[in-house]
């Protein structure tokens, strides 16, 4: 079964599905998770619909991992040498503009989640989970470099007040995220949280 899915999935060349995903994004821009169907999908990209069926199984899947593709890079293969310079060289990954323009579709996203249960599960097991594991690999290697003591009880929080951070700025400030917003608010608060000098 897994090499059927493989030689399916090899049909479709990197620079294609490059632009599938950048074409979904654009349409979940335009008209929200909800409005967006596979049909108009496949009217923009010129692609069949039975094409993103047999590739992605569905609009969950497809619309998640659009999200994933348009992500700057791994978490886990960031090691400056300190957990400062990991959470600044993580945050320097999307210049300002692209970061207004994830966090609207996140924002989005992360709304239609709670009435899609298909997207929610998508969202969990093709993001969320994936860039957790990732992150708490940065995390272990501040405790093993004995930055952060492994029993500091902020540990488990540090994504929470990061995408807390990035989801509220605009609901609080009403103004965008930005990389020295986020890296003053990592100094101030999660390093501050954790023990970790941040001068």
């Amino acid at each position: 079964m897994t090499e059927v899915a493989t030689a399916r999935r090899s049909r479709i060349t990197p620079e294609r599905e490059a632009e599938l995903y950048a074409a979904v994004l654009d349409l979940l821009r335009e008209v929200g998770y909800d409005a967006l169907t596979m049909d108009a999908v496949a009217a923009r990209t010129r692609s069949s619909k039975a094409t993103l069926y047999r590739q992605w199984g569905g609009k969950a899947e497809l619309v998640v991992k659009a999200m994933r593709h348009n992500k700057p890079g791994g978490t886990a293969d960031v090691d400056t040498g300190s957990l400062r310079g990991d959470l600044h060289a993580l945050l320097a990954r999307e210049d300002d503009c692209a970061m207004e323009r994830n966090a609207d579709l996140m924002r989005a996203l992360a709304m239609a989640t709670h009435s899609n249960p298909d997207l929610m599960r998508a969202f969990r097991e093709l993001l969320v989970e994936p860039e957790m594991a990732e992150f708490q690999r940065v995390m272990q290697r501040a405790v093993d470099r004995g930055e952060v003591r492994a029993d500091c009880p902020a540990l488990q929080y540090v994504v929470h007040m990061m995408v807390g951070a990035f989801a509220t700025r605009t609901i609080i400030d009403e103004l965008p995220p930005t990389q020295e917003f986020l890296r003053s608010y990592a100094d101030a608060v999660v390093l501050p949280a954790l023990g970790v000098p941040t001068s």
